[in-house]
């Protein structure tokens, strides 16, 4: 059975740190594009980061940039999202999701094929 599963979420003081688990099981993320998007009460789902199959091609969304790094660990399965510098306005339930490309990674959800359920950030003091 395919899944994701998020962990690393919680509450944080503003200018605080969170690393954000994507941990897969039943495929190897080996060669999957992954992607985290993160989705505030009342907004649509937006696209945070990305890394490609290959690990050559990473995005950010410039709300995220320079304070998140994407990074994948090919021995744990996971790939994980270290978010520094934490802001009230990244609070939002994180997702992670995978498809299967190589050389490229989309910022936008509808590309991709598997899903995680969500971990809860909330950065207030």
């Amino acid at each position: 059975q395919v899944q994701l599963v998020e962990s690393g979420g919680g509450l944080v003081q503003p200018g605080g740190s969170l690393r954000l688990s994507c941990a897969a099981s039943g495929f190897t993320l080996d060669n999957y594009a992954i992607g985290w998007f993160r989705q505030a009460p009342g907004k649509e789902r937006e696209g945070v980061s990305c890394i490609s199959g290959s690990d050559t091609h990473t995005y950010y969304s410039d709300s995220v940039k320079g304070r998140f790094t994407i990074s994948r660990d090919s021995t744990e399965n996971t790939v994980y999202l270290q978010m520094n510098s934490l802001k009230p306005e990244d609070t939002a339930v994180y997702y992670c999701a995978a498809e299967f490309r190589y050389y490229y990674c989309s910022g936008s959800p509808g590309s991709y094929d598997y899903w995680g359920q969500g971990t809860q950030v909330t950065v207030s003091s």
